[in-house]
């Protein structure tokens, strides 16, 4: 199941850098079988950010239709990526969130018995903010991805969970390309 995970991680990463709508479809098996990956593990707060993941794809989805269809020609055929402003009020919203959901998670994962609450928690809420901005299509859920993946590996490094490693690694460092890519690539929509 890890090593299905890798590769359907993989395929995921490359749609998202291309901002393709068929990214949404392929993230909830990617999320479907990190479920299972994680519960097995007992990272239960790893394993709910992937219930939320398979959740969110369909609104990802909807706002990646709505927003493609602002750009001529369609961003999905004519490889713009469309962008929106992250603005200092949801970012200061993202923040307190995070730190919220932080302490919150962190002490709950402690009593459920995660055999890493904190790094987990951590990863956990910086990742369901960076799925939230990627859904606005806010260039910067890239560095909140560079982080969070990071943390994601290291946590699986901890745990013996060897392919989730690599998956994490490189979903880091594609991350730096695709901050890169949409900046490059990206238009802003009104």
């Amino acid at each position: 199941m890890e090593i299905f995970t890798l590769v359907t991680g993989l395929l995921y990463i490359v749609l998202e850098i291309m901002q393709k709508n068929l990214m949404w479809v392929v993230g909830i098996v990617t999320a479907a079988a990190a479920c299972v990956v994680f519960s097995v593990q007992g990272l239960y707060a790893s394993m709910s950010l992937n219930v939320y993941y398979v959740l969110v794809s369909f609104w990802g989805l909807y706002c990646w239709l709505k927003d493609a269809s602002q750009v001529k020609n369609t961003a999905e055929d004519s490889g713009i990526i469309h962008l929106r402003r992250l603005k200092l009020v949801p970012a200061l919203i993202s923040l307190g969130v995070f730190a919220l959901c932080f302490i919150a998670a962190g002490f709950l994962m402690q009593k459920f018995g995660d055999s890493q609450p904190w790094l987990d928690a951590a990863v956990t809420v910086a990742s369901a903010i960076a799925t939230y901005w990627l859904t606005r299509s806010y260039i910067e859920q890239w560095l909140v991805w560079i982080l969070a993946d990071a943390g994601t590996a290291t946590m699986c490094w901890l745990s013996g969970q060897y392919w989730l490693v690599a998956l994490y690694a490189a979903y880091s460092l594609s991350a730096f390309y695709g901050y890169a890519h949409w900046k490059k690539k990206g238009i802003y929509l009104a």
